[in-house]
């Protein structure tokens, strides 16, 4: 369970089916919504643009803003 950083935004390295925790943290932060997500429940991040997103529409509209 991730209890030292409780309430505080994780700094993440996002790598290929896997992330690493930089600094202690519970959430982090969908690079197109805002919303707050849970480590445990974090499934959609880009390791190219190193963002994490809430859901499978948000990933699919950073690729689309990426693409433009």
């Amino acid at each position: 369970m991730l209890m030292t950083g409780r309430g505080r935004v994780a700094r993440v390295h996002y790598m290929d089916a896997s992330f690493r925790l930089l600094s202690d943290g519970d959430h982090v932060v969908c690079a197109i919504s805002g919303i707050q997500i849970p480590l445990d429940e974090l499934r959609y991040w880009s390791v190219a643009r190193q963002e994490a997103y809430a859901d499978a529409a948000a990933s699919l509209e950073a690729e689309q803003r990426a693409a433009k």
